[in-house]
């Protein structure tokens, strides 16, 4: 089965009106070229369906990142046109003065505590004195530290261990920590091969299931506002093929991700899909900014007006 598009059932998707500008059109009949970064997890495996939805007269390049900053920077420094990362860093960014504005939403959810199995770690106070894996300035860190304080907890209640989104599993397996505030699928490989156990999905705080973005540069979208309303024409189809198709979802992520299977099967419950920007998110945004802000992990708040903007979004027609 073929998903790629004709173009003009892309432009009817994205409205008339969007239609990429000549401007944007490299001489002599080449293609233009998308950059797009995406993360090594479950929740940013959307990127990989682009090229299915790209339409006459593009191309998609999809690179990978290790961690959310390292996207986000590659966004400010222009190293890719597009990126997914966590709203963690994407705040950091924006407190800090960059250039970063999110456009669209990528993932909610797709977060999980998970003890070794067996360690009599059932909830958030059985953690004390443990050591537990939280990667800085990532999604996770801010609802970790939000859980703690809604318990009567603090980070030194327990002992902190940096470790990667892709090791925490092996470091729990070898015993190295006790636990760890992960990211899918590393948590899908730990339950589905018995290592792991649940300690919960951190989505009862204000900031609700909050994850991933989707944003790129200030000048984008000033200098290229065509070429971002194509690249949310192709990011609307691609995550709305994705979540509706769950065995390719599947099969792109065992791909992709080299896991197995079985752990893929076990992270998607876990994962929502969506390139939707709405109110409801907007003020979880603004919530999780005073999180970092009370915790000192940015200096001020950025300014919402021009951090999000939500334009290209609504212009958006629904599939």
């Amino acid at each position: 089965m073929t998903y790629g598009i004709r173009r003009r059932e892309f432009i009817a998707g994205i409205g008339i009106g969007l239609i990429a500008s000549p401007a944007i059109v490299r001489a002599q009949g080449q293609p233009v070229v998308i950059r797009a970064g995406a993360l090594k997890l479950i929740h940013s495996i959307a990127p990989y369906f682009y090229e299915q939805f790209v339409p006459a007269g593009y191309k998609i390049e999809v690179l990978p990142f290790e961690t959310p900053t390292e996207c986000k920077n590659a966004v400010v420094t222009k190293s890719v046109d597009f990126g997914a990362f966590g709203i963690a860093a994407a705040l950091l960014g924006a407190a800090a003065g960059e250039p970063v504005v999110v456009i669209a939403s990528t993932c909610n959810r797709g977060m999980a505590i998970i003890a070794k199995k067996d360690a009599g770690i059932a909830a958030i106070k059985d953690l004390k004195g443990k050591r537990v894996a939280v990667f800085p300035g990532t999604t996770q860190e801010v609802f970790f530290l939000e859980r703690l304080r809604m318990e009567g907890m603090t980070i030194k209640d327990v002992e902190p261990v940096r470790v990667s989104f892709s090791e925490m599993h092996i470091a729990l397996s070898r015993g190295d920590i006790d636990a760890y505030v992960g990211a899918e699928p590393g948590p899908g490989v730990s339950l589905s091969s018995g290592i792991g156990t649940l300690v919960e999905y951190p989505y009862s705080t204000a900031m609700g299931s909050l994850n991933m973005v989707f944003g790129t540069h200030r000048d984008v979208i000033a200098e290229k506002p065509d070429l971002v309303r194509v690249m949310l024409g192709i990011h609307q189809r691609a995550t709305d093929f994705a979540s509706k198709n769950k065995d390719a979802m599947v099969a792109m992520a065992s791909s992709k991700l080299g896991q197995k299977k079985e752990a893929i099967e076990a992270s998607v419950p876990n994962v929502e899909l969506t390139w939707k920007l709405e109110a409801k998110q907007i003020e979880q945004s603004k919530i999780y900014a005073d999180h970092m802000l009370a915790l000192k992990q940015i200096k001020r708040l950025p300014d919402f007006s021009t951090f999000i903007d939500t334009s290209f979004v609504d212009a958006v027609k629904p599939t």
